[in-house]
């Protein structure tokens, strides 16, 4: 107990005295030197096997751990410092809390840091809502609210051109803001895992971690468990539908844009066309997925992440939804004079969600695929305290 008692100290000694360290940062510090000292949990995730090769928690280390952890909760049960013990070690919520400051950190550009904080359920919604009145109150002004147009054809109602100008400045800034936030993430946190140069084989491992979600098996294939011992794939499956389709929506708008410049093919596309056959799949993929999201955060723990978080992963489930939702009812009613009505309620959701995709929760993908990638370069390395230890 005073050997533990001794590290802790030490932690937050060193934590307080390495970069910007916050009261998370310091916490995270010391609940890796109580699980440094344990090591039970070596074998459920990335965390666990990076923190053994680290006697000292700095943080830019902190900030590379708190990215690693997917969140899954499995530690918290497995611990026997976990609360109501006195170390209170919540291994979960602490990276969870340390990952919120992350974002807001490395936001670019730094004034809008903040809207981390503020990007919650009720903003979300009332942009996409204000946005779609916007669109609504334009097709009022040229009389094709309601029936303005043919069947599927919404170049009557609102030119390519005219979409292109309004969506392409808000997806490349949203690339630009998030690109350099995760460069000085990397940069900050390459020193402290290895200082190595990534090689080709590394990017391919991180890459396949990333879309294989492999850390949240719970290290043995079988999910992770909850406060009850059962072992559960619910997140990961979620997970992968809900980027996955994410993943053939975009690759839809990408083919479409192709034919309508490069080949000169035009919309309205119907099946079996490839831009409708990879819409309906990644509309119907994202649907059921982030409804499995928001399922599974209304019956979470509540000791398994940071609740001043939860606005947030609302604003953006509910975005993601919507989107899925008002693609797939604008497709079943494109032969209904209800058109025009809902494809401006679709192009003001989608807005919202790219405007607000540099500010919310889809950045814990970007800053997770950055941590994986240094965590593949780093276990290349030799563990010298391990080999210490022999």
């Amino acid at each position: 107990m005073q050997v533990l008692e001794t590290l802790i100290k030490d932690a937050r000694q060193l934590a307080a005295g390495h970069g910007p360290a916050t009261p998370a940062v310091a916490e995270v510090a010391r609940q890796m030197q109580i699980c440094n000292a344990c090591r039970y949990c070596e074998g459920f995730c990335a965390v666990f096997p990076a923190m053994t090769r680290r006697l000292e928690f700095a943080a830019a280390d902190v900030h590379y751990l708190a990215n690693l952890c997917h969140n899954c909760g499995a530690c918290l049960h497995a611990c026997q410092y976990a609360p109501p013990h006195e170390f209170a070690v919540n291994v979960p919520q602490a990276m969870a809390q340390v990952r919120g400051e992350t974002y807001v950190a490395y936001a670019w550009p730094a004034a809008l840091g903040k809207l981390y904080q503020r990007n919650g359920l009720t903003l979300s919604l009332a942009l996409a809502a204000g946005l779609a009145l916007f669109l609504l109150l334009a097709l009022a002004l040229n009389g094709s609210l309601w029936g303005g147009a043919s069947a599927g054809d919404f170049s009557g109602l609102f030119p390519h051109n005219l979409l292109v100008s309004l969506f392409a400045p808000v997806f490349l800034w949203a690339v630009l803001a998030l690109g350099l936030g995760v460069t000085r993430f990397l940069r900050d946190v390459s020193p402290a895992t290895s200082g190595q140069a990534m090689a080709s084989g590394d990017a391919l491992q991180a890459t396949q971690d990333v879309l294989t979600l492999k850390y949240l098996d719970g290290g043995h294939g079988e999910g992770c468990h909850n406060e009850d011992d059962a072992y559960t794939l619910s997140r990961r499956r979620a997970h992968h539908l809900t980027f996955y389709g994410f993943m053939l929506c975009f690759a839809a708008t990408s083919v479409a844009t192709v034919y309508h410049y490069a080949l000169g093919w035009h919309a309205p596309y119907e099946l079996p066309s490839l831009p409708k056959l990879l819409g309906v799949a990644g509309g119907i993929s994202l649907l059921l997925g982030t409804a499995g999201l928001f399922k599974l955060k209304l019956t979470r723990h509540p000791l398994h992440g940071d609740a001043a978080q939860k606005p947030m992963d609302y604003g953006f489930i509910a975005l993601l939804f919507l989107t899925s939702a008002s693609g797939l009812l604008l497709w079943l009613a494109r032969g209904t004079p209800a058109l025009a009505l809902l494809l401006a309620l679709h192009l003001g959701v989608v807005m919202a969600l790219f405007a607000t995709l540099p500010y919310g929760k889809f950045a814990h993908g970007i800053f997770r695929s950055a941590a994986l990638l240094r965590y593949a370069v780093e276990k290349r390395q030799p563990n010298t305290l391990a080999l210490g230890d022999d």
